[in-house]
């Protein structure tokens, strides 16, 4: 078929065949899935334009109609109903139960950004679940925390891609800052990042062992104290992530703009009452859109800008 489409053309035959030739022959399991299936999904929308436009273009070529977009989800059943009953309540409170089968209707606390009552109850429930879970690290990681101090959370598979080192950098910069005016007033903050790394990714490994040798040296200087504490988050998993995730101010989104198919704790950690600090890159933009842009912390290159940077070598 490619042939016929394309006579001569050796080199798209080449790219686009379910054989890799070379010195032992394989198959290429990821253009066996596009022939073999009915549609091709990406999973937030510059995801999809992606595929299209770069990963696989000669296939979008051929079968436009069969590459689709499907933003992914989370469920706010398990993500906030269950971990986080007290916001759940609040918010029932205001608008009613319908909300967890209808996340649409989230708009309307629209209505209550000014009213007082709510924002103080908003902040109440969030204080609680801080202390719960200062609790939970001092019980089960023996580390005491200050529940009044920022809690800024990057909770995700550990890769180069999503910048857990550029996070190091951050806690790197933060501690330099602290040790050169000491006496200047700085919000507490506490760092958390969690994750495993794939058992044969040393790389991963090795940032693991960074992030916990800064917190070896920052938790233990006392001319910063209780102003700026780094834990690693050992064995996160969903239940783990049940708890954090509810505690949490700030939700870190980091990864290098254009590397991440989409994300879905951005989208817990939003539904939960976090702000958001991140790249344009998966879920984010349409995260951002919904949101508002001004309602983020958006930073760092487009993906264009890492394409053309790339391409400069």
């Amino acid at each position: 078929r490619i042939a016929k489409l394309y006579p001569g053309d050796v080199d798209r035959m080449r790219r686009m065949s379910l054989i890799e030739e070379g010195d032992v022959k394989k198959i290429n399991m990821a253009h066996l899935c596009i022939v073999g299936s009915h549609a091709v999904n990406g999973v937030a929308r510059i995801h999809s334009e992606i595929i299209k436009d770069t990963v696989f273009k000669d296939f979008y070529d051929v079968d436009p109609q069969k590459f689709q977009n499907k933003t992914n989800g989370i469920t706010p059943r398990r993500w906030l109903v269950m971990c986080n009953p007290g916001l759940a309540e609040v918010i029932a409170e205001r608008i009613g139960e319908d909300y967890i089968r209808d996340l649409d209707q989230l708009k309307q606390l629209l209505d209550f950004v000014d009213d007082d009552a709510f924002i103080r109850d908003v902040a109440k429930v969030k204080q609680e679940n801080k202390m719960k879970f200062a609790a939970h690290l001092e019980e089960h990681y023996k580390v005491k925390i200050n529940p009044n101090s920022m809690f800024d959370v990057q909770v995700k598979r550990i890769h180069e891609y999503k910048r857990q080192l550029l996070n190091c950098l951050h806690i790197i910069t933060l501690y330099n800052r602290i040790k050169k005016e000491p006496n200047k007033s700085w919000t507490p903050r506490t760092v958390m990042i969690g994750g495993k790394a794939a058992p044969g990714y040393h790389t991963a490994k090795m940032i693991i062992k960074l992030i916990t040798s800064i917190g070896d040296i920052v938790n233990n200087d006392p001319v910063v104290g209780d102003r700026l504490k780094v834990i690693f988050l050992e064995n996160y998993r969903v239940t783990l992530a049940e708890k954090v995730i509810p505690a949490s101010d700030l939700s870190e989104q980091i990864s290098t703009a254009g590397t991440e198919a989409s994300g879905t704790g951005n989208m817990k950690f939003m539904l939960n009452g976090a702000l958001t600090i991140g790249t344009m890159d998966g879920a984010n933009v349409e995260m951002a859109e919904e949101a508002g842009e001004e309602n983020l912390f958006i930073f760092g290159m487009r993906v264009h800008d890492v394409e053309a940077l790339d391409k400069k070598g």
